[in-house]
């Protein structure tokens, strides 16, 4: 194992994140890294609100829920932690991009993300409101390398049929 090498994964549990964790691990095994699968997590409401009315056993019942939330992505990805790396899971408290970029700043840490895909309109709108996607956030302030990893083919698929299309339709309308 590389001393002190790390790949640091951010997991929400969506299928981006998912697709993001399986490289990671890929990534891991290759540079014979630490696997640090992170999760993070802000108060319902935001930061503000808590503060404003802070509630110490809710406060800790969204952290256990938080955790349970990464170990349940770990086992729809994995059925449990990956075997063949060594895995150091982290649930932390903050926003995802500035939780994961303050993590990621060892010489050779890896930072891997889930690129998403977002149309021009959705993306500009989240700009205008201050928002903007953890990957780019990770992009523009990690102190290591970041890999945004694309979306599977298969998340194009279920939002197809989230949307009502038949996907036989469409294969057809591929084989032509």
């Amino acid at each position: 194992m590389s001393d002190g090498a790390r790949v640091i994964v951010g997991v929400s549990g969506s299928l981006g994140s998912l697709t993001a964790l399986h490289r990671a691990v890929g990534e891991a095994r290759d540079r014979g890294a630490v696997l640090v699968p992170v999760l993070a997590w802000t108060p319902a409401g935001g930061e503000h609100n808590y503060r404003l009315r802070p509630c110490p056993p809710l406060l800790r019942a969204w952290e256990d829920m938080a955790a349970a939330r990464l170990e349940r992505a770990l086992d729809e990805a994995f059925g449990g932690l990956p075997a063949g790396v060594r895995v150091e899971p982290q649930v932390v408290r903050g926003p995802a991009g500035p939780v994961l970029t303050g993590l990621a700043d060892g010489p050779g840490d890896l930072l891997v993300v889930g690129a998403g895909r977002h149309g021009a309109v959705r993306g500009a709108v989240r700009r205008m409101l201050g928002g903007g996607s953890v990957g780019h956030h990770c992009l523009a302030h990690a102190r290591c390398t970041v890999l945004a990893v694309p979306p599977s083919d298969l998340q194009d698929d279920l939002r197809a049929l989230r949307r009502g299309v038949d996907l036989r339709e469409l294969a057809s309308l591929a084989a032509v």
